[in-house]
């Protein structure tokens, strides 16, 4: 696929998605949105990609929505325009989703970050939702995920005065999950990345899927869920490869069937 505002590339089954407006901090225009989706859901249906990375190319990460491009929209035109649909379609990635961010990690930034599975961040990145000093607010999901994440009280602090996070701040907090040196980031990404590319395709998939219901079900409705995942591994060759593979004292080779 040909992108304007992004790079794209697969390599030992991960695929890495890369922003690419340097010289702009990386801010996030419509456009660009709508490729960053399309590649997701490219590198959802490719047999080849078990894994995929998303970082930002330059200094930042990212430093939020392209302010320009949204001065003069009014209620009706958004409405009409439905922005953010296509922030719902991240959602519907099954694949591990790992982060890789540095430098400015701001609004709409932010956002993409966190609809991210795993977070690695480089030494001296912030994190904000700045949004509230241009009289408006998140409007990709900041308000909703941030809040699962680190609770109310903390949420409406960062959201109400926009100040910058910082990374040990986010590391303490679980929004990150790892600090590395600047100049180590990708490298240490790239080998959890290819770390998981190993695991069974699978179940990686269902575990995720499992988490992800256990931030709204209640304990009773998630453990019955996560029963009839667990199930459906069993009808995996994965499955039969890796307790083989157990029993034979010998390295799996998961082929994601």
């Amino acid at each position: 696929m040909s992108f304007n505002f992004i790079e794209t590339s697969i390599k030992d089954h991960i695929g890495l998605i890369e922003l690419n407006r340097p010289d702009r901090l990386n801010s996030l225009n419509r456009k660009m949105v709508s490729e960053i989706m399309d590649a997701l859901l490219a590198f959802e249906l490719e047999k080849e990609v078990r894994v995929i990375v998303i970082t930002g190319r330059g200094r930042a990460f990212s430093a939020g929505a392209d302010i320009e491009e949204m001065m003069e929209d009014d209620p009706i035109s958004l409405e009409l325009l439905n922005q953010f649909s296509d922030w719902d379609r991240i959602a519907t990635v099954k694949k591990p989703i790992i982060g890789a961010v540095k430098g400015f990690v701001f609004g709409g930034g932010f956002e993409l970050a966190l609809a991210c599975d795993l977070l690695i961040a480089a030494t001296g990145t912030e994190f904000s939702f700045p949004e509230v000093g241009l009289g408006v607010m998140p409007g990709a999901g900041g308000t909703q995920r941030l809040t699962k994440l680190v609770g109310k009280t903390k949420a409406l602090e960062w959201l109400w005065t926009g100040e910058r996070i910082l990374a040990a701040t986010a590391l303490d907090h679980g929004i990150i999950n790892k600090i590395v040196a600047s100049e180590l980031l990708m490298e240490e990404t790239m080998r959890l990345a290819q770390k998981l590319a190993k695991q069974p395709p699978i179940s990686l998939r269902l575990i995720k899927d499992s988490v992800n219901k256990a931030i709204d079900y209640s304990l009773h409705e998630g453990m019955q869920y996560e029963r009839k995942n667990f199930y459906l591994l069993f009808g995996t060759e994965d499955q039969k490869e890796g307790m083989n593979a157990f029993m034979e004292k010998r390295k799996p080779n998961y082929q994601g069937k």
